[in-house]
C-alpha cells in the first residue's frame, strides 16, 4: 500500500536531486578550506589572464604613442605601477571570490543537511 507522506517526500527529494543535488553533492565532498582554496586559485588565475589581456589591449590601443613615450618614461616606475595595479586587481578579485565561494559552500552544506535529514526520515518511514 502506498504511503502518501513517503511519496511526497520521495518526489521532493527527486526534484532536489535533478535540479541542484548533483552539484551540491560534488561541492559537499570537499572540506570547506579545500573547496574555497581551489575556487580562489581558479579565480586568481582568471584575474591574471584578464589583467594581461586588458593590459595588452591598453598598450596596443595606441601602440605608436606608447613606443614614442617608451624612451621618455622611467621604465622602473612604469613597471612598478603595472605590478601595483596587478596586485590590487588580484587581491580585490581574490577577496570577492573568497566571500562568494564561502557563501556558496555554507548554503550548499545547509541544503545537503536538509537532504540527508529527509533521507533519514524516508528510511524511518520504510521501517514502519
Amino acid at each position: 500500500m502506498l504511503n502518501e507522506e513517503r511519496v511526497i517526500l520521495m518526489t521532493k527529494m527527486a526534484s532536489y536531486e535533478e535540479k541542484e543535488g548533483k552539484k551540491n553533492v560534488a561541492i559537499g565532498n570537499y572540506f570547506r578550506g579545500d573547496y574555497i582554496g581551489i575556487q580562489v586559485l581558479k579565480s586568481i588565475f582568471c584575474a591574471t589572464v584578464a589583467y594581461v589581456i586588458g593590459f595588452a589591449l591598453f598598450i596596443f590601443y595606441d601602440f605608436e604613442v606608447f613606443m614614442q613615450d617608451l624612451y621618455k618614461m622611467d621604465l622602473i616606475t612604469f613597471a612598478g605601477n603595472v605590478l601595483l595595479w596587478y596586485a590590487l586587481t588580484v587581491v580585490a578579485y581574490g577577496i570577492v571570490s573568497y566571500a562568494v565561494y564561502s557563501y556558496r559552500y555554507t548554503k550548499t552544506k545547509k541544503s545537503l543537511k536538509v537532504y540527508y535529514h529527509n533521507l533519514k526520515k524516508l528510511n524511518s518511514l520504510y521501517d514502519e
